[in-house]
């Protein structure tokens, strides 16, 4: 498989990405984001502005969508701005799904961080979400943490070191 490439600034196409994966997944009963979330009004904060929403293309072609964050401060609120890149929202699209596209958007996140001297790639996910859970540890994701919430959730924090 090709490289992937990363645009940034791509807001409605990052959304729409976003959209039709979350579509998909609850026609097959996931727990997904819903519509309502994923819209710019919601996803716009100070953290993550319009040139922080990205697709990833594979010979042209529109694989995958996220937000990727120089700061994050509902997860990581004590870390200094630039020091990692906070993944936020990854959706790949049916076509390609199972093809590695986690490992494939960590790479050119990682080569990315590297040019902007960022030491890490962090994300998080509900620590009960295992597929997803399997999928960042097998792309070499660490949990580093883990955030219990009143409601019962926990969220696990992940992070990758950027050599």
């Amino acid at each position: 498989m090709s490289k992937l490439e990363i645009h940034f600034n791509e807001v409605d196409t990052a959304i729409s990405v976003m959209r039709e994966v979350a579509a998909w997944g609850r026609e097959q009963g996931y727990r997904v984001w819903p519509d309502e979330w994923l819209t710019k009004e919601e996803l716009i904060t100070p953290d993550a502005q319009p040139e922080n929403f990205c697709v990833g293309t594979i010979d042209g072609e529109i694989a995958c969508a996220f937000i990727l964050q120089w700061a994050d401060g509902n997860y990581w609120p004590n870390a200094p701005e630039y020091e990692a890149a906070y993944l936020h929202k990854f959706c790949v699209r049916r076509k390609f799904a199972g093809m590695g596209m986690t490992k494939l958007a960590t790479e050119a996140i990682h080569a990315e961080c590297r040019n902007r001297g960022i030491r890490y790639i962090r994300l998080d996910t509900g620590l009960d979400e295992k597929v997803v859970r399997k999928i960042y540890l097998s792309a070499g994701y660490k949990i580093v943490d883990i955030l219990d919430y009143p409601n019962g959730r926990s969220m696990a924090l992940y992070e990758l070191e950027v050599d």
